[in-house]
């Protein structure tokens, strides 16, 4: 209803993560118009926003079409940006946004508009039309936090902030609404039986709810803000999920290293059962042939001691002969000295 009016403006006051800028957004939706929004970067700077909102100022006043201009105060980086939006709730007419020449011709593009509709075609009542256009179809939604001192002294600094909205505060969210979103949330894991995924979804907010109540004593105490939002809460869902992919993961490589260790013991066991049938074996065989061994080892002894009582004999033997064999030498020798001596007497 605030942003269908002419010369609609909102503020949404509320924590990070209240839903300000997805109400925004569906509200834009509705109304189908078209979101703008600035992008902030480490040059942006005040001449970046002109440009930026005379691409708005053209869409809304020359083309009649419906633009929300969403704007939040993490995008505030020179608090020279709150001049411009300052005239722009109050009036919607900036000085300094266009030089003359680009006044100029923005009257040209909308003096046929001014025509149609029966007004003057002077220069100052085409650009009065071209503001109320503006003022018609341009319609901004800021999503302020009021954290801090900086939400109060801006306020007082540009009260068409305040004067010139419609000024929506949101509140906590509700332990119903915390249900139904961590509900939301659970419904897209895997937690088995819907009795752990119930439980799950009542302990989720009780423990948000616990710990707005722990930071509201803490204050008391202390003296020192312990700021819970509602895009903690989600930022809880969504640490959650992670956690329990990653743990999940976890087990399901220790599930998988304790697997692969047993299947290695399987093999070894069997690999060691297969050894010892292979050692039995082989150990019957060696006693077989340990057996052939001994039975050969004792035929070569005994055939050793036969051998050996032959050589002994042979021996003897030998010895007999070379002792015949002396006599013999001996004898001939006598003989043949006997020869020699009777010799020349036979001559």
């Amino acid at each position: 209803r605030i942003v269908q009016n002419t010369a609609g403006h909102a503020m949404l006051v509320g924590v990070g993560g209240s839903g300000k800028q997805s109400l925004s957004r569906l509200a834009a939706h509705i109304c189908s118009y078209s979101v703008s929004q600035i992008t902030i970067s480490s040059t942006y700077g005040v001449n970046d926003l002109k440009s930026d909102l005379q691409a708005m100022y053209r869409k809304a006043g020359v083309r009649g079409e419906g633009v929300m201009f969403l704007f939040t105060d993490n995008q505030i980086t020179n608090e020279k940006f709150l001049v411009y939006l300052n005239d722009l709730l109050a009036s919607g007419n900036i000085p300094d946004l266009y030089t003359k020449d680009e006044q100029d011709a923005i009257v040209n593009e909308v003096v046929g508009k001014v025509k149609a509709a029966g007004l003057s075609q002077e220069p100052d009542s085409c650009w009065r039309y071209f503001i109320g256009e503006v003022r018609k179809n341009l319609h901004c939604v800021l999503c302020f936090s009021p954290v801090g001192g900086d939400f109060r002294m801006r306020a007082r600094k540009f009260p068409a902030l305040v004067n010139c909205t419609v000024i929506d505060w949101f509140h906590p969210w509700p332990a119903d609404a915390l249900f139904s979103v961590g509900e939301k949330f659970l419904s897209e894991l895997e937690l088995g039986s819907d009795d752990v995924r119930n439980g799950i979804a009542k302990f989720m907010p009780e423990s948000f709810v616990t710990t707005q109540e722990v930071a509201e004593r803490f204050l008391k105490v202390e003296g020192r803000h312990v700021h819970s939002t509602p895009k903690t809460y989600l930022e809880f869902l969504k640490l959650y999920g992670l956690l329990l992919n990653k743990k999940r993961e976890e087990n399901d490589s220790a599930v998988m290293r304790l697997k692969n260790g047993v299947s290695k013991l399987k093999s070894c066991a069997e690999a060691v059962t297969h050894l010892e049938s292979n050692l039995k074996e082989m150990l019957l065989e060696a006693e077989e042939k340990a057996e052939v061994s001994q039975g050969i080892a004792n035929r070569v002894s005994a055939e050793k001691e036969i051998v050996e009582k032959a050589t002994a004999e042979a021996n003897i033997e030998k010895e007999k002969v070379e002792k015949m064999q002396t006599e013999i030498s001996a004898q001939q020798a006598e003989a043949e000295a006997e020869l020699a001596k009777a010799e020349p007497a036979v001559i």
